[in-house]
């Protein structure tokens, strides 16, 4: 778990074990094994800007290119990396890319949760017999650097997982993609990163779904239950939802999966299927080693963040639950950070609002200290503080 720890940029960084919270697993046993994260690969309506962006407020690198310049004549992609987070941006060239009408249809967001493994036949060999949908069949991609093998499965909505192993490929990302560097050029005082890993990806589907993909991603996938957040865990006065996390063997790959729940009004789980259009990526969580040096760095960038009323901090329950952290609760106000404990520790986390025109996708940063939660203390004033965004946008 992870440390005391000091400003961005100025310390030894935690290694993945700390950041997420790794179990042990012996994947030989495992029907579907999954060790990681590959990558989230975005459609969006104009990749060379959201991937400036990336790059300019959140301090991702750009390590690969594609386009009509390397032979791609469809699309556009870039991929961007912040620690072992990596993030692919495409974006479509020729009017006629069916990448041109996914993104008209959903507007900017993530269409593919592509996950590291082993043995890609042996996954869907295991996902075929429980039903699962084969999108792409395993299959070589070779070039110079080596030969990636890969598939691909439908999963909620147009989301689909692509499982690859890269363990024979030595090149910057897939074939077709070359080694590319920037011409952006970060402020003199930059960090290293500001985000070290993808902590948890969470999808929104329909009413009545979330059980129907829990069981996808346990009989498909070989996930296991982590958590289950429904009624008063999970409501504000006026909207609710139900979510629940499934997890890798390994807890390195988890998804809280959430569904609108009966309220007085609109929940943000409606908001988003309105205007995505379907089911889909919510949020990304980025996981952390210094929350407060990263919030800084993100709002002098001009990001912006959910706010916090002041009576969350000023609630005594919530000094009595949290006990000690590393920071001072005041130090946490200023910044509009949010605390919560559980058994195994604490963790502090903020939301950014959504990314795009449309209200869906957005990020979440979070720091763990033990906790291997998902913030439950934090998910009233979480919800009434997106409630109030949803009244100025008129989606209440």
């Amino acid at each position: 778990m992870t440390t005391e720890t000091a400003p961005v940029g100025t310390r030894e960084e935690p290694s993945d074990t700390q950041l997420i919270g790794l179990v042990e697993h012996d994947a030989a046993r495992d029907p579907f094994p999954v060790t990681g994260w590959d990558a989230l690969v975005w459609v969006v309506g104009n990749a060379t800007q959201f991937a400036h962006y990336l790059q300019s407020a959140f301090g991702m690198r750009l390590e690969a290119y594609c386009g009509p310049e390397t032979g791609v004549r469809d699309h556009k992609g870039f991929v961007l990396r912040s620690g072992s987070a990596r993030f692919v941006v495409t974006g479509a060239v020729d009017p006629d890319s069916p990448l041109l009408a996914h993104q008209a249809r959903h507007g900017d967001g993530v269409v593919d949760i592509a996950l590291e493994a082993p043995d890609v036949d042996r996954c869907v060999a295991w996902a075929r017999s429980q039903g699962a949908r084969v999108l792409v069949e395993p299959h070589d991609d070779a070039d110079e650097f080596g030969t990636v093998r890969s598939a691909t499965l439908a999963a909620y909505g147009e989301t689909r997982h692509t499982l690859v192993d890269r363990s024979r490929y030595s090149g910057p990302y897939l074939p077709g993609y070359v080694a590319r560097e920037s011409t952006f050029v970060p402020r003199p005082d930059a960090p290293r990163r500001l985000f070290q890993a993808v902590d948890h990806v969470v999808g929104n589907v329909e009413l009545g779904q979330m059980d129907r993909w829990v069981d996808y991603y346990r009989r498909v996938m070989g996930f296991t239950n982590m958590a289950e957040f429904v009624g008063d865990d999970i409501a504000t006065n006026y909207s609710a939802l139900m979510s629940k996390v499934v997890a890798n063997g390994n807890h390195r790959v988890k998804f809280p999966l959430n569904e609108p729940a009966l309220g007085r009004k609109r929940s943000q789980i409606d908001e988003y299927l309105e205007f995505y259009r379907g089911p889909g990526v919510q949020h990304i969580a980025l996981a952390t080693a210094d929350i407060l040096g990263t919030v800084d760095i993100l709002r002098r960038e001009g990001v912006e963040f959910l706010d916090t009323p002041d009576a969350y901090y000023a609630d005594p329950e919530l000094r009595a639950r949290i006990g000690h952290v590393r920071v001072p609760v005041e130090e946490l106000h200023a910044r509009g950070i949010l605390v919560d404990r559980d058994e195994d520790g604490y963790l502090l986390q903020i939301f950014c609002r959504p990314l795009t025109d449309r209200p869906t996708v957005f990020f979440e940063l979070i720091e763990r200290h033990g906790s291997l939660g998902f913030g439950k203390g934090n998910f009233k004033a979480l919800f009434e503080a997106i409630e109030r965004e949803q009244e100025a946008r008129g989606n209440l």
